[in-house]
């Protein structure tokens, strides 16, 4: 059984994911911890549980959700997941930091890369990639299907949605994403987005006005 912890973190407000499970291993989603303070509440959470964590993965990488890539791999020697194609919004997150007055460090050690359907092992569960572009160039979501969640990046929002005017965003690309990766989904999994509070695929399917069944 996975536990979903998360923390809303720096001055955007991005949820970063803690997943766990039985055997005590984690894996972290998109830190988005920027001040040291952050990065003490992440570090506490995971030695005052006494998880070992084995996985960094981004579900896109806007600077908001990168923040904190380099402190996890310097803390936990973790190396980066993510699709091959955010590795070009990855490289120019700091250049994005400095405009808004967020400078930070990029993370800069090895990089793997998922791909749609690509399956994640997590002890005795697992996570499937879903290829969800429209937000950046290639968002994916983590699904575990076992227990109908998904953590959902910056794709679907509780009756929203991401935006679409950034650099490799695209607005029709988004709503196909939504509607045939996510919308598809059963009514009762749980979205666990980077921005706000969870929601349900069937909340969203009755009641989001940007994007309808």
């Amino acid at each position: 059984m996975i536990k979903v912890e998360h923390f809303t973190f720096n001055p955007l407000a991005e949820n970063t994911y803690v997943l766990s499970n039985e055997k005590q291993e984690a894996l972290i989603i998109d830190p988005g911890c920027y001040f040291t303070e952050e990065e003490r509440i992440l570090q506490h959470y995971i030695i005052t549980r006494k998880l070992k964590p084995l996985l960094l993965l981004n579900t896109h990488c806007h600077l908001d959700h990168v923040f904190g890539n380099d402190w996890v791999y310097k803390t936990y020697g973790l190396e980066l997941h993510l699709h091959e194609g955010e590795v070009m919004v990855l490289q120019t997150a700091p250049a994005s930091g400095n405009l808004y007055g967020l400078g930070f460090t990029n993370y800069k050690g090895p990089l793997h890369f998922l791909k749609e359907d690509d399956e994640i092992a997590f002890g005795n569960d697992k996570l499937k990639v879903l290829l969800t572009p429209g937000h950046s160039p290639a968002s994916i979501c983590f699904c575990c299907q076992a227990q109908n969640f998904i953590i959902g990046g910056d794709v679907l929002f509780r009756e929203s949605i991401g935006r679409f005017d950034l650099p490799g965003g695209g607005e029709e690309t988004l709503y196909k994403s939504i509607r045939e990766k996510l919308y598809v989904l059963p009514d009762k999994t749980i979205v666990y987005p980077g921005h706000g509070e969870p929601t349900t695929i069937g909340h969203e399917k009755k009641f989001n006005p940007f994007v309808r069944p």
